[in-house]
């Protein structure tokens, strides 16, 4: 990790760069695979899982044999965890689904707001080296409390042909009931334009490399919505001198081994925390099965030094981090500072990762600096918000002279006409 000491704020924009992104290069290759797609269907998604995926597939709707063999090869005791973790997941989400919102006018007029499921989603769920069974609890869940018609699964396939066994045990224990094998740029083309196995869906959701990113906001383009832009993971950790910098180095970790173009930063105006969280992380990374992944991540990582709190919580607004970590002693005193983030975590117990897997919260989140913008996945994303209005005469006779002033004044006189001619019969 690169050790920056107190940086000027003209440079600021500088330090938090993140890895870069070649965007030009993305888009062009999102837009031969989603042309081809377009014109070949599932031919060409058997070509792409050949040229991605090295693996060659007739068929790519997981059947219920696998349903039924995963079922026998997933191990009691994360059968039990993923049960805990679906019951906190399901309790945080129910708490946000929301009533009716209703204005009443006494002159005769009222509006009203009620959500809507959308009909037919798509969750992508990165598999790999790192296959995640957890993103499916994360969008499942959600998606099944908003009430949503259809919800379809595309995940990649192994080089063995198959789908993660926990992948389909924990989406049919969500009720999922179609997966496909089919990962990468291909699984958001066939999401979005359909094909003769897979057909196209209203909305997009889950986390996923560049590539993937990349394709999702090509999905746009086409009339298909996405969740936000959730590239590779992110974490900040603003820490003082109460922080435990075993602690520290295990989150820094824990996030750098998701993929080499993951980063995290560490920000303090404790300078002696850093040389203390660096022995810790040499030490923990070198027992991790993962070490290759995260220290080709923590190569563009940062220990950032600033003069004071106040420039800490500034820079963690600026950076607008996935995920933000705050091992400080006044911790909740921070909480009302802080504006721009995916998600946050509060003080030295509130690791990371149990936002990422069973405390309840959604781990799919802005990154790339869309916090400034973007929420996280919950159950508003799986809706819709549909207004009404019931305007009664009295309504339209109190109204009207205000909406014919109004439209004429924007030289829309048919606005003005479709109230006059109500009026006249009054």
């Amino acid at each position: 990790m690169n050790k920056i000491l107190y940086p000027r704020k003209e440079d600021w924009a500088k330090v938090l760069e993140r890895p870069v992104n070649k965007g030009e290069d993305l888009e062009k290759v999102c837009r031969a695979v989603f042309d081809e797609v377009a014109r070949d269907g599932d031919e060409a998604l058997r070509k792409y899982t050949w040229y991605f995926d090295r693996v060659k597939l007739e068929g790519f709707e997981v059947t219920e044999e696998e349903f039924e063999q995963a079922e026998r090869e997933v191990q009691a005791d994360l059968k039990e965890a993923i049960r805990l973790a679906k019951e906190n997941i399901e309790r945080f989400h129910e708490a946000q689904v929301s009533g009716v919102s209703e204005y009443v006018n006494e002159n005769g007029f009222r509006c009203w707001q009620e959500a809507r499921a959308i009909d037919r989603v798509g969750l992508y769920v990165p598999g790999g080296s790192a296959p995640l069974f957890s993103t499916v609890l994360m969008l499942a869940v959600p998606a099944r409390i908003a009430g949503c018609r259809e919800v379809v699964v595309c995940t990649p396939p192994g080089r063995d042909g198959r789908v993660n066994p926990v992948i389909l045990w924990t989406a049919r224990f969500c009720g999922v009931k179609r997966v496909y094998k089919v990962g990468g740029i291909q699984a958001i083309a066939a999401l979005t334009l359909g094909t003769g196995t897979i057909a196209r869906v209203d909305k997009i959701f889950g986390p996923g490399n560049r590539f993937v990113t990349a394709a999702k906001q090509m999905a746009g383009r086409y009339g298909v919505a996405i969740d936000m832009p959730a590239g590779p993971s992110e974490l900040m950790i603003v820490a003082d001198g109460t922080a435990c910098a075993r602690f520290v180095a295990a989150d820094l970790l824990s996030q750098a081994e998701h993929g080499p173009d993951s980063q995290v930063v560490l920000v303090t105006c404790v300078e002696g925390l850093v040389e203390e969280v660096e022995k810790e992380l040499q030490k923990q990374l070198e027992v991790l099965p993962r070490k290759a992944i995260a220290e080709a991540a923590l190569k563009c990582s940062k220990y950032v030094v600033l003069g004071d709190r106040e420039e800490c919580v500034e820079m963690a607004n600026l950076y607008a981090p996935e995920h933000l970590m705050l091992c400080v002693e006044d911790y909740m005193a921070w909480v009302p500072k802080i504006r721009n983030t995916g998600s946050v975590f509060l003080g030295n117990y509130s690791t990371e990762s149990a936002g990422d897997y069973a405390s309840g919260t959604n781990h799919t989140l802005p990154t790339n600096g869309y916090a400034r913008a973007y929420s996280g996945v919950g159950v508003d994303s799986f809706m819709k918000k549909v207004s009404f209005q019931e305007i009664r005469p009295e309504g339209l006779a109190y109204l009207g002279k205000t909406i014919e002033i109004m439209a004429d004044n924007e030289n829309l006189t048919a606005h003005g006409n479709a109230v006059r001619i109500r009026v006249e019969t009054l």
